[in-house]
């Protein structure tokens, strides 16, 4: 791979509707701020991968929980996809774009992290703060 990162985020619409204008902009932020808490919190350290590849879904429906790939041998990543309603982003502001987002994002890591019995309460309390 071509990057040192820890996660990759990615978005990929499964309707016909129109995303939101924010979208890659918001991926971009929470990748680094992600990032900086699984580096920090040593997420990835006893992990059987090296980074995390989440593709957030715009589809029809809130996935409860992530699907999950098998590692990438070649790249060391573990794929991670978790579908979000579209409905619910379409026109919203960037900050609650990113709330959403962050929602999704933090749902996966924790399943992610529980999986392979990685630390995952820094994960949980991000997600509680308002």
């Amino acid at each position: 791979m071509g990057h040192n990162r820890k996660i990759v985020l990615g978005g990929v619409s499964l309707t016909n509707a129109r995303t939101n204008r924010y979208d890659i902009e918001v991926l971009e932020e929470l990748m680094d701020e992600l990032e900086d808490g699984i580096v920090k919190n040593g997420f990835l350290e006893n992990a059987p991968f090296s980074l995390i590849s989440l593709m957030i879904r715009y589809g029809l429906k809130n996935d409860d929980k992530p699907s999950f790939q098998r590692i990438n041998k070649k790249y060391g990543d573990l794929p991670l996809a978790i579908e979000i309603d579209s409905h619910e982003f379409i026109g919203v502001s960037k900050d609650d774009l990113k709330i959403i987002f962050l929602n999704a994002a933090l749902k996966a890591l924790i399943h992610a992290g529980k999986k392979y019995k990685l630390p995952t309460e820094f994960l949980e309390n991000y997600r509680a703060e308002p």
